[in-house]
């Protein structure tokens, strides 16, 4: 028998990918490379060591302890969580709540709106330009008229694949500091971009940034993530999180690869190239398309309706993702920068597409 649903998620969509059989996965923004053979040894020998059948460390210290080095900070810093997701919803538990809310510019990542409303935050969504930039003084003066709990900037910005200026970071944070809200800034793809927010990070300002593992570490399947606060803040969050909420596996995975920075350094590179090379490719076919400092490109059909091209892609067993449905994002659609090969065959079937 069903039972009643909450009032607040009668209309509430669920948030999903589509997951379709085709040889080129370009969709979800993975990694095109399975991690590194080294380490899946060193993980096999770790894990053949766990005691698994104890529950795992529920602060996952040693982790914490190796993301603290990576980024030059104390431990008490660093949070470790389930994917970046699970900091997105600690984030939502421990200061939304009914008579709270958050603000997103629009369009942007859609899991900021949807954990906040799950949590029963209310949503303040302001729109960005046309260009889907911000403006340094319109964005803070959202802030400042609405006073959230919570401000979220993604950047670079999904799906756009537009990094926010230094500028907006600093006026929204300014903002936030004078209504005593938190800015946080989802930086999944921060290493494909040109900056970082974590250069205007501070104990005593009311900044947090989230990262995963999915993207640059090439560990999607590992559920991993984490986030950077102070440390009052980590404090915080600590009180919301279920106990063991962190696996031994992904604890132990996510320490043994942060050992294989340099590897990691030239696979990113090896995006960004690609990335240059797909977006100047489609600035030669009939499509408009947005520049971007992530590890995906969104672009838009000229001259077919997107859903036409996203089927003619899949036909040739090609898959991106159709965000022609969204809000500000009609006509549109984003592809992943996957491998050399990948992104020839993306680009021929593309060409195919919208030639016939």
């Amino acid at each position: 028998m069903r039972r009643p649903l909450r009032d607040d998620l009668v209309e509430l969509e669920g948030y999903h990918s589509p997951q379709v059989a085709a040889a080129v996965r370009l969709n979800t923004n993975e990694s095109a490379l399975a991690p590194p053979v080294a380490w899946r040894e060193e993980l096999a020998a770790a894990v053949a060591a766990e005691p698994l059948h104890r529950y795992p460390d529920r602060r996952a210290r040693a982790l914490r302890r190796a993301l603290a080095a990576h980024h030059g900070v104390g431990p008490e810093g660093v949070l470790a969580t389930k994917g970046s997701n699970e900091a997105l919803q600690a984030l939502c538990l421990a200061y939304g709540g009914p008579g709270r809310s958050v603000v997103t510019f629009e369009p942007t990542y859609a899991l900021h709106a949807h954990i906040a409303r799950l949590t029963g935050t209310r949503v303040a969504s302001a729109q960005r330009r046309d260009d889907f930039t911000l403006e340094p003084a319109a964005a803070a003066a959202v802030v400042a008229g609405e006073r959230p709990a919570i401000t979220f900037l993604c950047s670079p910005n999904n799906p756009t694949g537009l990094a926010e200026s230094p500028a907006v970071v600093a006026a929204v944070l300014e903002a936030a500091e004078a209504t005593g809200g938190l800015v946080v800034v989802d930086e999944a793809y921060a290493q494909f971009a040109s900056w970082t927010a974590l250069d205007l990070a501070a104990e005593d300002r009311p900044l947090v940034v989230t990262r995963t593992y999915s993207k640059t570490w090439a560990l999607a399947g590992l559920r991993l993530g984490y986030l950077l606060a102070p440390p009052p803040v980590v404090a915080d969050l600590e009180l919301v999180l279920l106990p063991y909420h962190l696996d031994a596996l992904a604890q132990v995975g996510g320490r043994l690869a942060l050992a294989h920075v340099e590897e990691m350094t030239a696979r990113v590179a090896a995006v960004v190239a690609e990335r240059h090379r797909i977006t100047a490719a489609l600035a030669g076919l009939a499509v408009e398309v947005w520049p971007s400092e992530a590890n995906f490109v969104l672009f838009r059909p000229l001259a077919r309706p997107a859903r036409e091209v996203w089927e003619g892609l899949l036909a040739r067993s090609v898959l991106v993702r159709d965000c022609s449905s969204w809000p500000r994002l009609a006509g549109c659609l984003r592809v992943t920068m996957g491998t050399p090969e990948e992104g020839d065959a993306f680009l021929a079937a593309l060409e195919e597409v919208l030639g016939s």
